[in-house]
């Protein structure tokens, strides 16, 4: 994953950025997303609508040599090694910002797991059920947007460190009771698989999930929380050059229609979970995945 800062000075210096960045990689699967600093004076480009600047909440240490960018770009492969070339690419008319190499955890547990040891995307809405992903994660005609962007997504990039050494003294009961599942299966707390919901009615005082716990403050699951899912696609990262030593992390990416509505929301509600003091977010960013098609991705921008 890297930001890129445009240096091309005219729409056709970042026309040619964009048409290299949209080249295909063989065995690889490219995404590249906007930023809302490309929309300030130098292109005349009509912005998303609802496109900020990340902000600071109270839990984070934002670092702004990790955050925001004009695009970014995430090349996905099996072969890391394809996707690390790829990545260094020369572009033209654009200086890298920040980049981060990340991973899937093989040595964790069956599935995708994370370095804590649990499984990702539980709880995720169900991707393949068309009508759920456009009401959650695709931005439809009448949203008020640009023509431009009808069919893509919004996306939120979290840069997060991990606490690991205070994470791995806690026992595997004292960590389920942070995330409120359970560590070899992903079931909640009181259930017996990963897709059951969570019996939270029955569990007022919070006796079998804790009421600080993640998946409780993430998803309460009241009709009005359904509105604000968002569709999480997260890596593991590890950097060896922190001063500090091994540099272990998350980079959290997640998908949805409106940022606001969606991230935003359930971060406020995430203030004073129990997992708040094993992570320190401190980069990332607010950007938007134009949607498919054209020559080059965002071909659509500079007809407008």
């Amino acid at each position: 994953m890297t930001a890129y800062d445009v240096t091309a000075t005219n729409r056709v210096g970042l026309a040619a950025a964009l048409r290299a960045l949209g080249q295909p990689v063989r065995d690889a699967i490219v995404s590249v997303a906007v930023g809302g600093s490309l929309f300030d004076d130098r292109f005349g480009l009509s912005p998303p609508r609802l496109l900020t600047a990340m902000p600071e909440f109270p839990s984070d240490v934002l670092d702004l040599d990790w955050c925001h960018g004009d695009l970014l770009v995430q090349i996905t492969a099996t072969d890391p090694t394809i996707a690390k070339r790829a990545s260094r690419r020369s572009l033209p008319g654009l200086r890298p910002r920040w980049r981060l190499d990340g991973f899937h955890p093989r040595n964790r547990g069956p599935g995708v797991r994370n370095l804590f040891g649990f499984r990702e995307g539980a709880g995720n809405p169900e991707a393949s059920d068309a009508q759920l992903m456009d009401d959650l994660i695709w931005v439809k005609p009448g949203d008020g947007e640009p023509a431009w962007c009808v069919g893509g997504t919004y996306q939120v990039v979290r840069l997060i460190r991990l606490a690991m050494s205070s994470w791995d003294v806690e026992s595997t009961t004292e960590q389920e009771k942070v995330f409120g599942r359970r560590k070899d299966t992903g079931a909640p707390l009181g259930q017996d698989t990963e897709t059951a919901d969570p019996d939270y009615a029955a569990d007022p005082d919070g006796r079998t999930i804790a009421l600080n716990a993640h998946i409780r403050r993430a998803n309460p699951r009241t009709p009005d929380a359904l509105a604000h899912q968002i569709l999480r696609r997260g890596w593991s990262y590890r950097r060896r050059d922190d001063a500090a030593g091994e540099h272990l992390g998350q980079i959290f990416v997640c998908y949805q229609r409106d940022v606001e509505k969606g991230f935003a929301t359930i971060q406020q509600r995430l203030a004073g979970e129990a997992l708040e003091r094993y992570l320190l977010p401190y980069g990332g960013g607010y950007y938007f995945i134009p949607p498919v098609g054209g020559e080059y991705p965002g071909q659509a921008m500079f007809t407008m």
